[in-house]
Order: structure tokens, then C-alpha cells, then sequence
């Protein structure tokens, strides 16, 4: 056992020019673990909420109290705990904020404090992260299979395509590497024809290209030509993946594609992406209908989930309760693990492990709003669980995970 001596919280800057919250964890021999909260746009309802200053300093967003929440009373209650036990650790975290939400502390308070203690644990050891995860959680380590985003719209492109990620994914490489290779030579294309024709407006939060469409099924027709100019056959090496993000434009069974000028109800849509599942390659989507939508969401699953990747983000939270829940109910095959949603590992892990034990498949989650911690490349291949989804293929927040991961396959 090693104990938790100090505990010290500052204030940094995540990749939108945001405050953010660091955590130092020193451990009494001086062993240091450090980790960094990220910040989503595109958020559900029931997730940990970040907590932030207001007023009019910092556009209201300064952290401060999420600091002085994790240098007072958070340090006090971890100071002496054994780093090795993460969930004692975390039971001590989520005993001082009894809210369902991390109101009190602030879900950037304890995410934060959470990965750094994970990080002391493994640097104690001493052992790679992703080895410590495996290794206290029982899982067969694997490196993940990126899913990469090639134009960003919604919350994370100023909304100029309602839907939120056009990505695709390489399950045909040989290794890491050439999934790299190959996403290179799709995400340049695909910036190629938006050039050429006018219709290129930037880059999006997640690095992205942030298109000028004229309708959001031109993303995929837009997609499916830089696959096939970067050399590839659309729906053999490579798959297309979509974050459909719905209750960003969907609630109560009702759609407005505000880029189509168009309103569908719950069947609408269902229909709609039913008909891009014919046309197109995609063997992922994530949440196709909105979080309150439950209906629609067991009516796509019971139609669409024994051919496609159905993933639950908004709607399932990074929530073990609300994954059995779900799959009870039939909506979703897979769910997305965002530690930050949740507020600490453990809670995290808890999802993970119903998830697999429901034979759902899982996949690890950066934000949007990210910096240069690599915690999720090692939580990805620590916990094998088979899919990781970083953002794009450009921005140093995002190539540093996707970096991390090909120095962990030469380890």
C-alpha cells in the first residue's frame, strides 16, 4: 500500500481555449499521477456536470470553485487512502457530493481527481496505464480500432450540418499504423473535393473538416468518393460511422433538420436513416433517435441491430443502471464510455463490465472539448474494449491519442 499524501488542483486550458481543471495526485514515496477534465458540447441530460464560476468573468466559465472543491474537502477526504483502490477512492469522492449530477463538486472536480489517482496507481506500480487497467480489472488488453471523424457538423460546426460526425473506420488493416495511413489518405481527399468545390468552411472542434453542405446526405456522398479517391473500396477495408447526436435537433418524437428545412416525427427519421443504412456502408450509429426518445430507439434497435453497431451516448450516459435498463428494454447494442459522463473511473468501469456482461460491445470516448491527457487510449486498450473515438485526424488534442496508441503497439 502506498498512500495518497497531497492532493493539489489548477486551472489549465482545454482545446477550445476553455478553463479546464488538472489534478496532481502525489503519493508519500512521491509518486505523481496527473490527469486533466475534458468538457463535451454535445451533452445529455442525465451526465456529471461540469462546475463552473458564471458571471461575467471568463464568459462565465472560469472553474475556480471546481478547484478549491478539489484542493479542500477532496483532498482532505483522499488524503491517507491506499492509491491501488480505485474504488475506494472513488467512494470517498462520491460521498462528499451526494447529488445524481456532481452538482456540488463538479463533475470536472472529480473526473479529473479520479484518472490522476488511476495514475498514481499504475506509475507506483510501476506499470504502463493501460497494463494497471488490465491488470486490476481482469481484462485482456487489445490495442482499440479508431473511429475517426472526417467532417464535423452540429454542436461541434456551428450546427451548418445537423448531424454531428461523419467518421469513418478501418477494421480491414493489418495493424494501428495503416489504419492511420489509410484515415490520412480519406480525411485529405475529403478536404480535396470540399476545396474544389467551394464548399470547404473551416475545421471543426474536433479537427474535422467543417463542410458547407447542401443536405446532410451529401456528407455521405461527399465520404464516399474520398474513400474511393484515397484507393479504397467503400464497405470492404473501411466503414463509414455516424454520430447522428439526434437530441441536439430531436425531442418528444419530433426532428427539425434545420439544414434540409425539414421536420420528420419519430418514424421520419427512423426511415430516413433506415434508407442511408441501405445505401450506404455504415456499420456504426450513434444515437439515431434522442435520449427521450425511447420508442424510437427500441423500434430502430429491433429493426436495424442484428446488421449495425447501435451505440448509446445522450441516451445511456455512461450509466451501468441505464444500460441494463436499455437492453431490457431492447434499445442499443453498444454503449459509449465517457469517464467524464459519469464523474469518476469506477463508475466508468461499472458501465464497461454491464455492458459486456449484456454482450453489447463498448466504445471508449474523448470530448470535444479535449486537451493533451491520454488517459482513454490507455483505458481503451487496457479494458479491450475494441473501439476507441478520439475525434479527427488533425489537432495536436487529438493526434496525441491516436500517438499514444501506436506507442503502446511498439511496447
Amino acid at each position: 500500500m502506498t498512500a495518497i499524501d497531497r492532493i493539489t488542483a489548477r486551472r489549465v486550458w482545454d482545446s477550445r481555449g476553455r478553463p479546464t481543471v488538472e489534478v496532481d495526485v502525489t503519493l508519500e514515496n512521491g509518486v505523481l499521477g496527473r490527469a486533466i477534465a475534458p468538457a463535451g458540447a454535445s451533452r445529455g441530460t442525465r451526465e456529471a456536470v461540469d462546475l463552473r464560476d458564471g458571471g461575467g468573468h471568463l464568459r462565465g466559465q472560469n472553474v475556480q470553485s471546481a478547484l478549491d472543491n478539489v484542493n479542500g474537502p477532496i483532498a482532505a477526504a483522499l488524503r491517507g487512502h491506499d492509491a491501488s483502490d480505485q474504488r475506494a477512492a472513488d467512494d470517498a469522492i462520491l460521498a462528499l457530493d451526494p447529488s445524481p449530477l456532481k452538482e456540488t463538486l463538479g463533475g470536472n472536480a472529480t473526473v479529473a481527481t479520479s484518472l490522476a489517482v488511476l495514475h498514481a496507481a499504475a506509475a507506483d506500480a510501476p506499470r504502463p496505464l493501460w497494463q494497471h487497467v488490465a491488470e486490476t480489472t481482469g481484462t485482456t488488453p487489445s490495442l482499440p480500432l479508431p473511429e475517426i471523424q472526417i467532417f464535423g457538423g452540429g454542436a461541434h460546426a456551428g450546427r451548418r450540418v445537423d448531424i454531428q460526425d461523419f467518421m469513418i473506420m478501418v477494421p480491414g488493416a493489418s495493424c494501428f499504423d495503416e489504419v492511420m495511413e489509410i484515415t490520412s489518405a480519406v480525411y485529405f481527399a475529403a478536404g480535396d473535393i470540399l476545396k474544389s468545390k467551394g464548399k470547404l468552411a473551416g475545421v471543426a472542434d474536433e479537427g474535422g473538416w467543417w463542410p458547407m453542405f447542401d443536405s446532410n446526405e451529401e456528407a455521405l456522398e461527399t465520404l464516399m468518393r474520398a474513400i474511393e479517391i484515397a484507393g479504397e473500396t467503400p464497405g470492404k477495408r473501411v466503414v463509414i460511422s455516424l454520430d447522428i447526436a439526434a437530441s441536439e435537433f430531436g425531442g418528444a418524437g419530433c426532428y427539425r433538420l434545420a439544414l434540409e428545412n425539414r421536420q420528420l416525427d419519430s418514424d421520419g427519421m427512423i426511415e430516413m436513416l433506415g434508407g442511408w443504412l441501405e445505401a450506404y456502408p455504415i456499420a456504426s450509429i450513434e444515437d439515431p433517435l434522442a435520449e427521450d426518445d425511447v420508442p424510437g430507439a427500441i423500434e430502430f434497435t429491433r429493426r436495424f441491430g442484428d446488421r449495425v453497431q447501435i451505440i448509446g451516448d445522450d441516451y445511456l450516459v455512461t450509466n451501468a443502471d441505464l444500460v441494463r435498463e436499455a437492453q431490457v428494454a431492447g434499445a442499443c447494442n453498444a454503449v459509449l464510455i465517457k469517464v467524464n459522463q459519469a464523474g469518476t473511473v469506477s463508475e466508468s468501469l461499472e458501465t464497461f463490465h454491464a455492458a459486456r456482461a449484456e454482450g453489447w460491445g463498448a466504445i471508449v470516448s474523448a470530448r470535444s472539448g479535449e486537451t493533451e491527457d491520454v488517459s482513454i487510449s490507455h483505458l481503451a486498450t487496457g479494458l479491450g474494449a475494441g473501439q476507441l473515438k478520439v475525434g479527427s485526424f488533425t489537432r495536436s488534442e487529438r493526434m496525441i491519442k491516436w500517438n499514444e496508441c501506436l506507442r503502446i503497439q511498439d511496447a
